[in-house]
Parts: C-alpha cells; structure tokens; sequence
C-alpha cells in the first residue's frame, strides 16, 4: 500500500523534484482539493470566503462574496459582520469597487481607502470602520456577471500583484460552485414538474377516457388561453381534478 503522506509530498514536488513546502501555490492546491469534501453551494461559499481572509491571502483580515439580485446587493458568504456593513454601504450610496467591478469586468484594488478618490460618497464612510485596502475580484462565467469575491484589510497597500493572482483562482471556484447550484437547482425543477405533469396526464386521461397525447395537448391549450406556466395548470389539475377556467 503507498504510504498517504509520501503520496501527497511525491504530487508536491516541483518537475525539478523540490518540495513545495509553503506559499500561496501549495496552499491554494490543498484549499482546491478541500472543497470537494463541501456539500452545497453555501458550505463551498463559506469555505472559500474562510480560505482567503485566513489561510490564502496574505494580510487579508475580512473576506465575502456578494451577488446582484434584482439590482441590489446581496451579501451570501462572509468571513464577519464588517463584509455585510461594507456591502449595505454600496448598496446605499451607488458607489464602491463592486459596482465598478461589475460595470467594467475588471478586479478592483483599493491600496489606502483614505486617499482613494473614485467613490467619495462610499470611502468616507468605508473609512469609518477602519477598513484600508480593499480587493474586489469579479465573479463569472463567460458572459454572465455573478458578483464579486472581495477581501479587506485595516493596513493600507495590503494586497499585491500576488494577492490578486490568488484571489482570482478562488473566485473562479466560487463562480463555479455558484453556477452549478444554479443548474442542479434548475435540473430539480425541472425533473419535478416533469413529474407532476405526468400526474396531471393521468387524471385527465382517467376522467376524460383520453389518450396520453390528448391528455398533454389539453394541458398546453390550457396553458395557453389562460396565459400559464404548464406547471401551474398541472399543479392545478392534480389539486382539483378538472382543467382551470379559461380567462
């Protein structure tokens, strides 16, 4: 049997055979691989936020992932109670390094929030919870646009050329983890009214003496004139036992 520990030190090694003993490389590969042991979105969220405020990026006190929901706004992950305090700041004032980030597409660097001018609105009150540096890094995928992994300090000029290199490898995962949930969650859906439009089949062919065909061309006339979603009418079908009223 081979050893676990010499394994892991043997994938370790450099092509020239010197171990990576530390370093934001080595860390970050065992970070990568400790996710797969995270079941869901949020705990895989959760992780990458404690990842990069404490064992990943160097200086970085505070860490969390915000996304756009209906145009505001939301804190999902954070390292502490300052990320959401941040975040609820530039969702009032309109200004900060997410929107920036979000408008251009780019990562945002903020090396001393004191001198710092693009956002006044949003930096004089940042200040006041002694916050210094900032990194904003972009969460996506092709072209859709997730949120932004974002990392604070209290010392100014934290985060470097590094630091963001890091920090865009953990984004990266956390725009995935987000991305599948979304499309387990959808295949979910998806499966489940599968399911209870092969209920509501059933009932009409059972009352109605009709074929399965029959039955389903019912459901999308029904959900036509009525302006609904072919779900909705199946989950009224199966309650009631009779197609909804036209109008």
């Amino acid at each position: 049997m081979v050893d676990q520990f010499a394994a892991r030190e043997g994938r370790s090694r450099t092509s020239e055979g010197k171990v990576v003993e530390d370093g934001p490389a080595l860390r970050f590969s065992e970070y990568a691989r400790s996710l797969q042991a995270e079941d869901g979105v949020a705990p895989t969220l959760a992780a990458i936020v404690q990842a990069a405020a404490v064992d990943g990026i160097p200086n970085a006190e505070h860490a969390g992932i915000a996304v756009l929901s209906r145009r505001e706004i939301r804190t999902v992950a954070s390292s502490d109670d300052l990320v959401g305090q941040v975040d609820r700041i530039q969702a009032e004032t309109g200004q900060g390094p997410f929107w920036s980030g979000l408008r251009d597409h780019v990562t945002v660097r903020i090396d001393d929030l004191q001198g710092d001018r693009r956002w006044p609105a949003f930096t004089t009150r940042a200040a006041e919870l002694e916050v210094r540096s900032m990194l904003s890094l972009q969460l996506f995928v092709r072209d859709r646009e997730l949120g932004a992994l974002s990392l604070y300090s209290s010392v100014p000029d934290a985060f470097d050329h590094a630091a963001e290199q890091v920090g865009l490898l953990m984004a990266s995962h956390a725009a995935i983890a987000m991305v599948g949930a979304q499309q387990q969650h959808h295949l979910e859906v998806a499966l489940a009214n599968r399911d209870l439009i092969g209920q509501a089949k059933g009932v009409l062919m059972e009352r109605y003496r009709i074929t399965a065909d029959r039955a389903f061309a019912l459901l999308v006339r029904a959900s036509q004139d009525g302006n609904l979603k072919m779900a909705e009418v199946a989950r009224r079908v199966t309650e009631t036992g009779a197609l909804p009223d036209r109008g």
